[in-house]
């Protein structure tokens, strides 16, 4: 009993020293990969999808979004903004309007340009991102590539290339393409004229301008991919984005989402202004009180409503189609190319100048040559109605047919009426 006594106590000693001995080496290995993971590539980087809500200027409608990336080792913070341009820059203003912008990266510290925004009055929304160090590090260092100045410009366009879209191809490149695989298919039915009259309400007569100088290439049904180029589409599109974690865990791109202002500029409307009646009724009345003008017109307040309007109608309708027909023969505007408003906003009308300038006079007689333009102009505006019973002919221009095909056909019929009075 004795003996056994004895090798009970060493037994434990064992057990305790190999315990011991255990307790010791967990927090060394601990330590060990608490390092391997600090000194993993972006192990000490948070990156973040920061939008700005619209504001007041018109290069503000559309909102605006960045990435911000933060060093938890350095403290330092970066905002890497696209969609950057100066109206200094030499020929702007020409290559704007041939439609070879070039705009560029521009990166900034948080602290001093949130506060720009909070000034304007827009909200903005930061939502840090689920990205993996590895990813994390591959985006930061894109983005520091791209922000180099011989890389810091590129060539803009409103629905492919802009502040958004090239904020949504570095995260979808940094993850892959995991962001085009979740978003390429499903759509709501909205197109880009849709989207931009939505946020070009508040200034309608622009609006008016940018939806008649936009063809077909704007009338495609877009993606949720194709529809985040609309900073606040993709901001609310990455709340349903998931990942695969290194463990194969679904997890969501978005790991928090914080309000850094909450603004005072009202939101845009959800869907764009239908006005199609509302034209059409506005054509209607304008076609009849021209021609009640024109049966008027021996009284000369009567006469000089009409030449006037007449006039005015010819002028900016005649200069309406050369800009559009120039956007699309000399331009490389692409959403501006086959604009089926040709058809209404027709250059022929400027043959007419001299026929409305005549209707000044009392005693007014159109030549033939005129009726068989204003014949011919108002043929374009009946096409332009009948082609949509054609395929390939997909442009939404309902409100422009309505409001104009009944006016070019009431001046039509005004020349007629004259001309038969005349040879009566």
């Amino acid at each position: 009993m004795s003996d056994h006594a004895g090798a009970l106590p060493r037994a434990w000693q064992r057990v305790l020293a190999a315990l011991c001995c255990c307790c010791l080496l967990i927090p060394a290995a601990h330590a060990q990969i608490s390092a391997a993971d600090a000194a993993q590539p972006g192990a000490n980087l948070t990156v973040a999808l920061v939008s700005f809500g619209p504001g007041k200027e018109v290069w503000e409608r559309f909102g605006h979004n960045a990435i911000e990336i933060r060093d938890g080792s350095t403290g330092v913070a970066r905002l890497y903004n696209y969609g950057m341009f100066d109206f200094a820059q030499e020929n702007f203003f020409v290559n704007f309007a041939r439609g070879r912008m070039m705009y560029r990266i521009a990166v900034g510290d948080p602290a001093d340009e949130y506060p720009i925004y909070v000034d304007e009055g827009r909200w903005i929304v930061r939502q840090q991102l689920n990205l993996s160090p590895i990813q994390r590090a591959r985006l930061a260092e894109y983005l520091e590539v791209n922000a180099r100045p011989e890389n810091a410009q590129y060539r803009y366009d409103y629905f492919r290339s802009n502040c958004s879209t090239k904020v949504r191809d570095a995260i979808d490149g940094a993850l892959g393409g995991a962001i085009k695989a979740q978003l390429i298919s499903p759509s709501r039915g909205f197109s880009y004229r849709m989207d931009a009259d939505r946020l070009m309400r508040p200034d309608t007569a622009l609006m008016l301008a940018i939806d008649a100088g936009l063809g077909p290439y704007a009338d495609q049904r877009l993606s949720y991919w194709d529809e985040s180029f609309v900073p606040m589409e993709f901001m609310r599109h990455a709340r349903e984005i998931t990942l695969r974690d290194a463990n194969g865990q679904t997890i969501p791109l978005v790991a928090n989402e914080t309000v850094i202002n909450k603004g005072h500029l009202p939101d845009p409307q959800e869907f764009p202004p239908r006005w199609t009646w509302g034209a059409l009724a506005t054509g209607m009345l304008a076609a009849l009180i021209l021609l009640g003008l024109a049966r008027a017109r021996e009284r000369a307040a009567a006469r000089i409503a009409f030449a006037a309007s007449a006039s005015l109608i010819a002028l900016v309708c005649g200069i309406g189609g050369l800009i559009l027909v120039g956007l699309w023969a000399f331009t490389e505007h692409v959403s501006a190319w086959r604009n089926e408003n040709t058809l209404l906003l027709n250059p022929l009308c400027f043959l007419l100048l001299p026929a409305w300038l005549g209707a000044f006079r009392r005693r007014w007689q159109p030549s033939r040559f005129a009726q068989r333009v204003a014949w011919a102009i108002a043929f374009c505006a009946i096409l332009a109605w009948f082609v949509k019973i054609l395929p390939g002919f997909v442009q939404d221009n309902w409100f422009w047919i309505a409001l104009l095909l009944p006016i070019h056909l009431a001046l039509a019929l005004v020349l007629a009426q004259i001309a038969a009075h005349r040879y009566s």
